[in-house]
Parts: structure tokens; C-alpha cells; sequence
């Protein structure tokens, strides 16, 4: 103890000294700055922004101002936020350079989605990025060359776009010389192709015919009245027609309209014991679920696409409604880091199949980009990315896979 108390004096002074000393001292590392991501697929011009600093919505504002669209008291005030918030500007040397091509009155929510895909995976890569989004008013063929051209001008050599049939039709025609991906279109439905364009559409072909193995005579389908729907109609004939050309089908469209079946069910001896295949959004899905059951239809079992695995399926609707039907699924790999960032943004790419395929596209040019490896392995053949197909059962509160 007196060993302490005599050394005690001697070492306090020496420490306070260096601590004070170190305090002076102005460290040479410089403070990190940070980059603000616009994540918003739509464009914003002077009026807008001037929206965004009257709302003091800063951060929005700062995400859309560029060269190009402001004024010169919209870059004084750009200015003083930066230095306020010691925010970098354009990252340089970027390497990682993706455009995005949007036809947001004709995919509607996707536009966001896909812009938020793209998004979450760069970000989870934790390298320096670059996305633009390049709207467009239609798929038109002038609209998909003028908006192509100013791509291939701006320096972009990868292109995400999520285009309808129409669209990827009009683009293959156009045969650009960069590289698209079309997250929302498969390649068997287009008659001509280019080298230069992947898809990463799902092959409903294939999965009809892995539920048609689990199908009953007569086979009765409920399809949505939509283009697309119609066209699963046809296909889903097709798929019940190669097991067997004597086979009975029934087909009964379903309008925005339609909530009560009472008309096509009860009653209907055409029902007794058959498959009912339901290629019709999820919320008609879940009308017909619960009014097979009220008009006691004695159905085997109840059949459906990718279309119906949705986790809303649970929750509109009930146990005994859902307990004979099958669904196929192609999302089939699941990478949690990219699953929590895209969590982040509200996305959902473990049940959306769209962005579940522009993630998997994403990826596709990231490693050609990078040379890195890539996270998702389903193969590419001949530029169409080829999905396994499984089944699942929902139970009382998930899906559980079948094989």
C-alpha cells in the first residue's frame, strides 16, 4: 500500500499531461462523408424541388438536385446543405453502372419495386454504384429508341427494364448494343431474339405442367379476364391436353366485377370431384377459395401458378378453404443479407417473383461487372435465367414445400 501511494504523485501529473496534450492535437484522418441514394424512379424538376425545401423534406431534396434541373438560388442552398451535412457529391471512378428503364404509367407499382431491387443489392455489395432511371411515357418503338439512345449516350452499358410483352418486343426488334435484362418477361414468348437481351420471366408452361400431374377430370379453371390471363387460360388447356386428348375441361372468366359465384357453382355437377385450377390474382383467388367451400362444390383438389403465393393467401382466407390446394413455386434460393436490406426499403423479393427476378439480374451484371461470383446460381440458357419449379402446400400459416 505504501509502495502505491509514494509512486502515485509521479505517474498522475504524466498522465493528465499526455491526455490534455492529446486533446490539441487536430487528427489528420478527414471525417468521413456520406452519399445520399435517389431512390425515387420518377424524375423532379425545379418545381418540384422547390416542393421538397418548402416541405423541408431536405434529404429528398438533395437525392434529386443535379446540374440539370435547378436554378441558381436551388444551388446555394445545395451548398449549404452539403457542407451542413458534409455530404459528398458525385462518387468518381464508378464502375458499377446500371440504368433503368421505366414505363411507370404501364407497370405501375413495379416501377418502384425494380428501382428498390436494384437498389438493395448495390447496397448490400458496399462498393460505389451508379443507377439512373430513365422514364418513359409508352413502349412505343420511338419511345424504347430515343430513351435507349440517351442510355448508350450517358455512358450506360447494363440495363434493367421491366417491360411487358408488347414492350420486349418492340426492344428485340430494336436490337440495342448494350446489355438488357427484362426481369418481367420469358423468352418463350417472343418470336425473334437479341444477342444482346436476357429474360428473367418465369415459364408458367412449365409450371401448369407440373400441377397437370396432379389434376382430376374434369379440370375446371378460373382465369382473370385480363390479357394475361387469358393467355394462362390457353396455356393451361395445353398443359391438361398432352396427358390425355379425351380429358374434360371447363373454363370460367372472372371480372374486376365478379363477387359472387353463385350463378357458376351451385349446383354445378361439373365440379363434383375435379381440379380447379385458379389463374386469377389473389384476392379473386381467395373469393373463389371461400365460395367453393360455401356452395359445398366437393372439388378433389385446387391447383395454381406462381400467381398465388402471396402470404396474403393466409390471412383472407380460411384453413378449410386452402387445406387441398397446391401451389408451384419458382422462387426457390434465399439470400438473407439481401432479403433484410431489401426489408429495409419495403421490398419483397421472397414472395414478389418480379423482384425476385430483377434481384437475379442484378446479380447477372454485377458479376459481369465485377468478375465477382455470383449469389444466385440458377443457370442462363440461351439469355433466358431457367427456374426449378416446386411445390408447396399452404398449411395452417406457411407454405410448406412438397418436393
Amino acid at each position: 500500500m505504501k509502495f502505491l501511494l509514494l509512486f502515485l504523485p509521479l505517474l498522475v501529473p504524466v498522465i493528465m499531461i499526455d491526455l490534455f496534450a492529446q486533446s490539441y492535437i487536430i487528427s489528420s484522418i478527414p471525417l468521413p462523408k456520406s452519399y445520399i441514394q435517389d431512390l425515387d424512379p420518377y424524375q423532379c424538376n425545379k418545381e418540384c424541388l422547390t416542393q421538397y425545401l418548402n416541405e423541408e423534406q431536405i434529404f429528398s431534396y438533395l437525392s434529386h438536385i443535379n446540374n440539370k434541373n435547378t436554378n441558381d438560388a436551388q444551388k446555394e442552398q445545395q451548398m449549404i446543405y452539403i457542407s451542413l451535412f458534409n455530404l459528398g457529391g458525385v462518387i468518381e471512378e464508378q464502375d458499377l453502372k446500371i440504368a433503368l428503364l421505366l414505363p411507370s404509367k404501364v407497370i405501375g407499382r413495379y416501377a418502384l419495386s425494380t428501382t428498390n431491387s436494384v437498389f438493395s443489392y448495390l447496397l448490400a455489395k458496399n462498393s460505389a454504384f451508379k443507377v439512373q432511371s430513365y422514364q418513359i411515357e409508352s413502349e412505343s418503338l420511338k419511345d424504347l429508341k430515343d430513351s435507349m439512345q440517351q442510355i448508350k449516350d450517358d455512358g450506360f452499358n447494363y440495363v434493367i427494364a421491366p417491360l411487358t410483352k408488347e414492350g420486349a418486343k418492340n426492344l428485340v426488334a430494336l436490337d440495342p448494343k448494350i446489355n438488357v435484362y427484362i426481369p418481367t418477361i420469358n423468352k418463350k414468348i417472343i418470336a425473334s431474339h437479341s444477342s444482346y437481351i436476357y429474360f428473367g420471366g418465369i415459364d408458367y408452361e412449365v409450371q401448369l405442367d407440373a400441377l397437370m400431374e396432379f389434376s382430376k377430370t374434369p379440370l375446371v379453371i378460373f382465369y382473370d379476364d385480363s390479357s394475361f390471363g387469358k393467355e394462362l387460360n390457353v396455356e393451361a388447356q395445353k398443359s391438361y391436353l398432352k396427358l390425355d386428348t379425351d380429358q374434360e375441361f371447363y373454363s370460367y372468366a372472372i371480372t374486376k366485377k365478379m363477387s359472387n359465384l353463385k350463378k357458376q357453382l351451385q349446383g354445378n355437377k361439373k365440379l363434383e370431384k375435379s381440379s380447379c385450377l385458379l389463374n386469377t390474382p389473389i384476392v379473386k383467388s381467395s373469393m373463389i377459395l371461400s365460395q367453393l367451400t360455401l356452395y359445398d362444390t366437393n372439388s378433389s383438389n385446387i391447383l395454381s401458378t406462381q400467381i398465388n403465393y402471396d402470404p396474403l393467401l393466409f390471412s383472407m382466407t380460411q384453413y378449410q378453404d386452402r387445406k387441398s390446394m397446391l401451389i408451384t413455386n419458382s422462387i426457390t434460393q434465399h439470400n438473407s443479407v439481401l432479403i433484410d436490406t431489401n426489408t429495409l426499403l419495403n421490398n419483397d423479393i421472397v414472395y414478389d417473383w418480379i423482384n425476385y427476378s430483377t434481384t437475379i439480374g442484378v446479380d447477372f451484371f454485377y458479376h459481369l461487372m465485377s468478375g465477382n461470383e455470383r449469389e444466385y446460381t440458377h443457370n442462363l440458357l440461351e439469355h433466358q435465367v431457367i427456374y426449378p419449379t416446386s411445390l408447396v402446400q399452404p398449411t395452417f400459416s406457411k407454405f410448406e414445400k412438397l418436393y
